[in-house]
Order: C-alpha cells, then structure tokens, then sequence
C-alpha cells in the first residue's frame, strides 16, 4: 500500500497548477493538506489570508480532503505530523523569503534525520533564482538583461491539472476563526470585501476579465489611474491562488501586441525582485547600495502619519493613500508617485513607507515591496536615480487630467474645475469658495511646498557626496 504524502501549502493556495499537491496525489497514498500561519503578515493580508484559505478549504473538501490548520514553528509541527499519519514525504511550494529558506534548511534536516523525504517544487516563480544567470554565471542586478535572459530561457509549458480526487487523512487542527485574521472593532474592512473575492476562482475571474479586453491596451492605458488598465492580479498571484506559469502562458495565447509584451514584462518585473531578494535577504530594511546608509532622511512624525492617511494637501497623493486604505491596493503609477513624495519632498526613510505599504497592501509581498521601494528611493538595483524627483502636480495633470481619479477617492474636492484640481492651491478663492473647497478646513494646505521640497531633497542627496 502506498504511504502517506503531507503537503505544505504556503503562497500556494490553489489546487490547480500545484506541482507540490500534484506529486502527493501522484504517490497514490492518502495526502494531509497543512496551512501553518505565517505570523509575519500585515493586517491587510491577514483578511485576504482568512478568505483564501476559507476557499482552499472548501475546495479541498469537495474533493475528499480536509485543510489542517496549525500555527507555530514549523520545523516542530512537520516532523511530528508527517510521523503520526506515517508520512515517507512532504512537499511543499519553495519559498524564497529568508525567513522561509532558513525555516527550510532546518526542516530538512530534521527529516532526514527521521527518514522522510522534503520536496520544495518551483511554484510562486518563473524560475527558480539561481537559473537566470549572466554569461560569467553571477545573478543579475539590472532589469532590462535580466528580463532579455528570461524570455530567451523560456517559461517552461508544465501544468498540473486539480487533481479530482484527494484521499485526505485527519488530524487535529486549529479554527480559522481562532487565528483573528478579520479587524475586530472598528471593521476597516468593508472596502476590501466590495473590491475582492479572494480564492482561485476569484483569481481565475480576474485572469479572464483583463485577457478579454484590457491586456490588448495594457501599454497605454496601464498608467492611467481613472480606468481600470491593469489586471490587479497581484494579490491573487502573491497568494498563489494562480500560478505565475499559467498567468503567463495564457497572456502569451492572448496575442503578441505591444499590450501583452508589456504586461509579460512587469511579470519580470516581479520575478527580478524575487531575484533580487534571494541575493540581498536584508532587502525590506537594508539599501542595496551602502551609500545611502549615510543619507540625511528626517523623522518626522506628523507628516508620515499625513501621508498615510491621505492628508499631505497634495491631491494625487492623497488620491493614492486613500485608495490603498479603502481599498488594500493601490495603483502602480501612483505607487510611484506616493513613494516618491514621501522619500523625496518629505525626505522620511523608505523603511517608513515599505512598512506602512506591508500592513495596508493586500498583496504585501517582501520580494516585489522591498525592491520597489528601493528603486524609488535611488538605493536599490537598477533604481530610479535619486534626483529624479517626481512632481505630482504635473503627474496628476499628465496620467488623471479630468481628475477622475482624485474626485473619486478625495470626494471633497469633486468639484472643481480640472484645471486646478491637482494644484487647489493655486486656485482663485471665488474658484475654490464656489467648489465647496476651504484650504486648511475641508481640505488641508500642503504639508511642504513642492519647490521647497525639492530643494531640500537635492541637497540632502548631494551630502552624500556619491
């Protein structure tokens, strides 16, 4: 009789296109789904994390088999199951986190030591890190050859179907509900619940929804905030309730128009990040580049906490920030616009904002957050250079030009003209009075002036003397 299997579901949760799940059902043995919970999470991935795994768990069960539920270390709990059900292997997602590859390490150990085999299958990843290299056999630290080297590999065409069947085996779990995942008092989350269905079929409907129509114009409309350009994928890939593989060959069968190139493209984007990660583990809190260790940044702690709640005064901003709260996601142009004010005009560490983006991101992933911010803040691989600074005024006016965007997220200032809407400061008292526009009551003044902020930042940058 074939023996048991335990499978390790991490940034996984799906059933299709599982490599992991896949060969435990292959062994022919009954199969324990585990989920142990990842303490490091913000609160937005949190919710999202209750509602994936409600999904998996119910997919599980439709097809004979029961989602585990355990938290603490894994390195203790694994070992323990796999004897109790009289498991000879455990397969699991490789994860490339340090937290996850150090926790790997020992777990592997512990069961060797114990004679059962530990299998990790590339499935959160394109390719495995140590698979793209450049000619001399190093990793790459800039995009652009990274990427060429990508699409010259080739993504490898493999897919697992969901297994129909799953002979599941019982064991002692804890309560989803047990876990606190939800916001308790006051509920932070009803936004969230109106934008998302988290689960595979979710992710499987999004997939399709941007395939159908808004990949062909991703070129041109994904910097335009106001319609919805992009494929907002990213929280469903970054829990694998889709496999990046299949995001990627069914973009491919969608056509080879400048819109798919692109898309496949910021697919790369996020697979030079894990890249990047797996070479600089400190990514989330360390800069690449050791320069910028030295950098002059400012604490300033009533003008962070403007920025996160969406009152700097600066509308494009403040559009982003509240979006990202109501909404646990923001835009990728205004991402970098949102970024960009706060380590440039307002000179606050990238640490500040890379914290605040893993608590309120849905998708908060520390490969592609880390190596995000980075780039923005001109100390990262391949990053923006520092003094190019953006100035959301002329970004607002150049990607939402009616305001589309802010009027729906700064509602207070729905009502005035286009012209000034990105800049209300500049406008005529009888232009704002006859908005319903009060600066410094209905809507506040800047926290700093662009120009001095700019200023400020160019000289904090040439202290460095780099």
């Amino acid at each position: 009789m074939s023996r048991a299997s335990l499978v390790w579901f991490r940034n996984d949760l799906r059933l299709e296109d599982n490599p992991a799940l896949a060969a435990a059902v292959a062994a022919g043995g009954p199969v324990l789904a585990l989920y142990i919970l990842d303490e490091h999470a913000g609160a937005a991935s949190r919710w999202w994390l209750h509602h994936s795994l409600t999904a998996l768990a119910a997919d599980l069960a439709a097809r004979g088999a029961k989602l585990i539920l355990r938290r603490d270390d894994p390195v203790e709990i694994i070992p323990k199951l796999a004897a109790e059900i009289g498991a000879t292997s455990v397969h699991t997602a490789r994860s490339f986190e340090p937290f996850w590859r150090h926790a790997d390490r020992a777990l592997n150990a512990a069961l060797r030591e114990a004679g059962i085999g530990f299998h990790r299958h590339l499935s959160t990843a394109l390719f495995p890190p140590e698979r793209i290299t450049t000619k001399t056999g190093g990793l790459y630290g800039v995009y652009t050859p990274f990427s060429k080297a990508c699409f010259a590999a080739g993504v490898p065409e493999e897919f697992y179907p969901a297994p129909e069947r799953i002979p599941g085996v019982e064991a002692a779990s804890d309560r989803l509900e047990d876990w606190e995942l939800l916001p308790a008092k006051p509920d932070w989350a009803a936004g969230l619940r109106a934008e998302w269905s988290p689960g595979e079929a979710g992710a499987r409907q999004r997939l399709e929804a941007f395939l159908a129509g808004p990949v062909q114009l991703y070129d041109r409309n994904r910097d335009v905030p106001a319609i919805a350009g992009t494929s907002k994928l990213s929280p469903h890939v970054h829990f694998g309730e889709i496999s990046p593989r299949h995001v990627w060959h069914r973009a491919m069968a969608a056509g080879g128009g400048e819109g798919v190139q692109t898309f496949l493209k910021e697919l790369l984007w996020r697979e030079f990040s894990i890249n990047l990660l797996w070479q600089h583990p400190t990514l989330r809190k360390q800069p690449i580049r050791v320069a910028f260790t030295a950098f002059p940044w400012v604490e300033d702690a009533a003008s962070l906490r403007a920025w996160q709640h969406g009152r700097t005064g600066v509308p494009i901003v403040d559009a982003g920030m509240r979006e990202l709260w109501q909404t646990g996601w923001m835009h990728n142009r205004v991402r970098m616009i949102c970024a960009s004010y706060l380590v440039k005009h307002l000179l606050i560490p990238w640490q500040a904002g890379e914290a605040w983006f893993w608590d309120t991101l849905c998708e908060a992933d520390e490969a592609a957050n880390g190596a995000s911010w980075q780039w923005v803040a001109g100390c990262g691989a391949d990053a923006a250079p520092y003094f190019r600074i953006f100035n959301p005024v002329l970004q607002g006016r150049k990607f939402d030009p009616k305001g589309d965007y802010v009027r729906r997220f700064v509602p207070e200032l729905a009502r005035l003209p286009d012209g000034c809407i990105h800049a209300p400061w500049e406008a005529a008292p009888a232009v704002l009075a006859h908005a319903g526009v009060w600066l410094g009551q209905t809507y506040p003044r800047p926290i700093i002036s662009l120009s001095e902020g700019r200023a400020r930042a160019l000289a904090a940058y040439r202290k460095m003397k780099i």
